[in-house]
């Protein structure tokens, strides 16, 4: 499947190995992965009705921002709220409240979350508490190369929309989505633990003021944490990262590369405000100046593990002197708008272009401090070969992770987490056991396409520009070009980046 997925979308990922393997069947005692990992084991004995474990519909391993998502989304809808919900999470954040103050500084670590993830906090009654901090809200794009060839501008005025996103500190989200969680009726608790194993056990009875809320089948998820307790689940939730210990316990394998390349992230402050999301595409990679609101802007700079280790040790005044160069002309000339504004090849187009195309190239503001610390990060791509297994679930990280060029990795994990909320409430409404492959496929179905189109048009934008060579910069020139002037194919692409599931060609 995936491997047929990728052939139409792009020539780029070839090497996406499609064999999908079953795991977890009800008459085998232990399961193994493609990977020897260790695998999740089946036990044959029945739990008993004395049986005193707590016993929960949905167990999520990982209390970050996808977990927690999934865990509001089911607290806030009608045929879910009623579902007792476990959280496993050793981060202490959980379960203190900290204090976000305004006058502090932005914190590195942001998301640029789209308007899809907009409306899916909102339906979840989770932005009202995002509105409570800094966030930044941009209707306008820049994109453009260090060949001075080219650029495009998007403006959320060419799809009749109010914006294109919104920069919020993760931080802030966490909190908001904790914030919802636990102003909510949803049966939960959180566990500040970790999980040690996972087995799998065959139910006949299940009682006790903790039991689940629907007839049980089948068979249960035992999970053993670190410090010593455990529980049982109908169905077990790998929000837990990149590293997931979920997927690997469940014996789930991975495709996947390491990139040539580090991101270097931090805050940094300038004289004006910014109300615009920049990209340029340098040789090295893309360097990104995102609003944050107040001033400051977030930098995801893009290059070399050596040069990211370099860039990280220079002093605050080099250091600013080679953003404002990646972001102005240090490496290259600045597009010049005469150049395809006033004719040319594309002049026909003309007649229906959108409104930003007759926008000229702006210099991005000017960067005067450096507001946090640098933060480098290795990059990679990896996707689960399955999503679901025997009473598992990936989403999020645990399942894919993506180049951070175009910001739509955490975008990915809401999208998961709010298309596994609705199979499960679809499952709910009919009397099904929700912990079923039968169900559980109707997820990795939706998600595993829309997430490989997106992870093989990432991994082609990387790609097509970790190559310097003349004939290919004429070609990508041409294609700044086409995009910016071509009406549809540049309203199917903001409609793609802001959610829609729809592929950014002529449609």
């Amino acid at each position: 499947m995936n491997r047929a997925i990728v052939r139409r979308i792009t020539p780029n990922i070839r090497t996406w190995r499609s064999t999908l393997k079953t795991f977890c069947s009800d008459t085998s005692e232990k399961l193994h992965g493609s990977d020897g990992d260790k695998a999740v084991t089946v036990k044959s004995s029945s739990l008993d009705s004395t049986d005193n474990v707590p016993q929960y519909d949905v167990a999520i391993v990982g209390g970050g921002m996808v977990g927690m998502a999934l865990a509001c989304s089911l607290a806030s809808m009608p045929l879910t709220k009623h579902l007792n919900v476990a959280i496993i999470d050793s981060n202490p954040a959980l379960l203190a409240r900290d204090n976000i103050k305004k006058e502090d500084a932005p914190d590195p670590r942001v998301s640029t979350v789209t308007p899809a993830t907009i409306s899916f906090f909102k339906g979840m009654g989770a932005w009202q508490y995002v509105q409570l901090h800094r966030h930044a809200f941009f209707d306008r794009m820049q994109v453009w190369d260090y060949t001075g060839l080219g650029y495009t501008r998007y403006s959320a005025r060419d799809v009749d929309k109010a914006v294109l996103g919104c920069v919020v500190e993760n931080k802030v989200l966490q909190r908001s989505l904790l914030s919802c969680m636990e102003d909510s009726d949803v049966k939960k608790k959180i566990y500040p633990s970790r999980l040690n194993s996972m087995t799998l056990h065959k139910s006949s009875l299940l009682s006790g003021t903790d039991s689940i809320s629907s007839e049980p089948s089948g068979s249960l998820a035992k999970l053993n944490l670190s410090d010593g307790d455990c529980l049982y689940a109908k169905l077990v939730v790998g929000a837990d990262g990149s590293k997931s210990h979920v997927r690997k316990l469940a014996g789930i394998s991975t495709t996947g590369w390491k990139y040539p390349q580090n991101a270097i992230i931090c805050t940094v402050e300038h004289t004006e405000d910014n109300r615009c999301a920049w990209q340029r595409f340098l040789r090295t990679g893309p360097i990104a100046l995102l609003p944050m609101g107040d001033n400051y802007s977030n930098i995801v700079w893009t290059m070399g593990p050596q040069q990211a280790a370099d860039r990280r040790s220079m002093n605050e005044a080099d250091f600013l002197k080679a953003v404002n160069d990646a972001l102005d002309d240090g490496h290259g000339p600045h597009p010049q708008s005469e150049r395809i504004g006033d004719g040319g090849i594309l002049a026909w187009l003309r007649s229906d272009e959108t409104s930003s195309a007759s926008e000229h190239f702006e210099v991005p503001p000017r960067i005067t401090k450096l507001a946090s610390d640098r933060m480098v990060f290795p990059l990679s791509l990896m996707h689960a070969n399955n999503y679901v297994s025997k009473r598992v679930v990936l989403i999020g990280d645990a399942a894919h992770t993506v180049h951070p060029l175009a910001g739509q990795g955490v975008n990915l994990g809401f999208g998961d987490a709010n298309s596994l909320s609705r199979v499960i409430a679809e499952g709910v409404a009919v009397g099904s056991d929700i912990g079923e492959m039968a169900l559980l496929k109707r997820y990795e179905s939706e998600r595993k396409a829309a997430n490989i189109a997106m992870m093989a048009i990432l991994d082609g934008f990387q790609k097509a520009y970790s190559i310097d060579f003349g004939p290919l910069n004429v070609l990508r020139a041409a294609a700044f070009h086409g995009v910016n002037y071509i009406s549809p194919l540049k309203k199917n692409i903001i409609s793609y980046a802001s959610g829609e599931q729809r592929l950014p060609l002529f449609t």
